[in-house]
């Protein structure tokens, strides 16, 4: 199976392994920066905790103001261009947060940041897309998440460490693994635009199209504005663990800095061992079945944590959801990418990157705000919020799929062509 696996690995298009790794790198910054920034935020920089949310938004925030003006910028001057400067952008803004001081200029670098971050993540999606067959996207979507957690692994771990010597030293480790990423795609990554699947008429139609509506598709798109408003409800719930956590557990005296991070980890674990083994047995589901089973999973999470900020209990909470987004995490990008037109897919990828950034906003904003209130009302909140958002979240994505599936000889060609070009 290993050696498969290996040479499996070796056909693959450089582009779409590139991606994967640069998906490794920032889920190592993501893990060196997210558990740990309500810890510094709350004892080093001495911001009160109904106000750390507001910081994570100025970090979303930057990605929203940035999404309608650059969303689709790797539609009209490549892919490759993008990722350079995204990659090297969000680094230089983490490495920043080491040397800051004072609410007001974190703002701002978060702000900054999150505007170089808008494009990152849907250009990878794109990249990815474009030398690989639509047939293939669900399981390449799911490498993508893989290789996610595998960098959440150890960007937690290292911020562990990091965080015994100061909470400040994470942002070191997790803006020099992005630059490092900027740097390797500088030099190793080719352009894909156009790559086996727009046809001329297809990228000048891209090209004649300018300004906020041809940006955000969801503006146009019915089908996918209704797919992302329950995107962003049931992820915003779903943030509340990895915001709120962090705090319920140091506030009960049951993990330490370090000890979050830790459980962290081990969430990311459980995504790089299982993503793979789920997305088999379960391909063959629908996609109501599958958000179903994601929602019922959160609320179980949310009814342990209601019920006890014990160890096993917060094992157990971070567990399941972990389950959740194995379930539902590669249906997204890849229902997006089916309503995509093949000239607009970055900009298709942008719009469904606002839905994540919405998550990144609202639900630290939210969650904190309410354990503010109430150290248990997230979880007696999100379960009722979760039921709905499962329920219409899997009907829409079931339409989207829906129309566009392409026949076994459409797909063949198109990979056969990128994988010609990048052996």
């Amino acid at each position: 199976m290993i050696n498969t696996l290996l040479s499996s690995f070796r056909a693959a298009p450089r582009p779409a392994l590139l991606g994967l790794l640069l998906f490794f790198c920032a889920g190592f910054a993501d893990g060196a920066l997210v558990p740990f920034f309500p810890l510094w935020a709350s004892s080093e920089a001495g911001i009160p905790v109904g106000a750390i949310g507001l910081l994570f938004g100025c970090y979303a925030g930057g990605e929203l103001l940035a999404a309608p003006l650059i969303g689709g910028i790797a539609d009209r001057i490549g892919r490759r261009p993008v990722l350079i400067a995204s990659s090297l952008g969000v680094g230089a803004g983490f490495l920043a947060l080491f040397f800051v001081h004072g609410v007001a200029v974190t703002a701002i670098v978060l702000l900054l940041t999150g505007m170089c971050e808008s494009v990152l993540h849907p250009t990878i999606l794109t990249v990815i897309a474009d030398v690989t067959s639509p047939s293939t996207h669900p399981r390449w979507f799911s490498l993508a998440r893989v290789s996610s957690s595998a960098g959440q692994i150890l960007g937690p771990a290292c911020g562990a460490l990091l965080a015994l010597m100061s909470l400040r030293s994470v942002f070191l480790a997790g803006g020099a693994m992005l630059v490092l990423g900027g740097i390797v795609m500088l030099f190793a990554l080719n352009e894909t635009i156009g790559v086996g699947h727009a046809t001329g008429d297809d990228r000048h139609d891209g090209e004649d199209e300018e300004g906020l509506s041809a940006l955000l598709p969801a503006f146009r798109d019915g089908r996918l504005a209704k797919l992302l408003l329950w995107v962003v409800l049931f992820e915003v719930a779903g943030n509340w663990i990895e915001a709120v956590i962090p705090l319920y557990a140091q506030d009960a005296g049951t993990l330490t800095p370090s000890g979050v991070g830790a459980l962290f980890a081990y969430a990311a674990a459980l995504t790089v061992g299982l993503q793979m083994l789920v997305s088999r047995m379960v391909e063959a589901r629908p996609a109501l079945w599958l958000t179903v089973g994601a929602g019922l999973a959160t609320i179980l999470a949310f009814a342990l944590l209601a019920a006890s900020p014990a160890m096993l209990t917060l094992i157990g909470a971070v567990s399941l959801c972990s389950i959740a987004q194995m379930l539902v995490g590669p249906l997204v990008p890849t229902a997006v990418n089916a309503l995509a037109p093949p000239a607009r897919r970055a900009s298709y990828m942008a719009a469904s990157s606002v839905a994540v950034d919405l998550k990144d906003s609202l639900g630290p904003s939210i969650g904190t705000a309410l354990y503010a209130l109430a150290p248990r009302l997230p979880w007696i909140a999100g379960i009722p919020l979760v039921a709905i958002a499962s329920l219409g979240l899997g009907a829409a994505i079931g339409r989207a799929r829906r129309p566009s599936r392409p026949t076994e000889d459409d797909a063949t060609p198109q990979l056969g062509s990128a994988v010609e070009n990048y052996r």
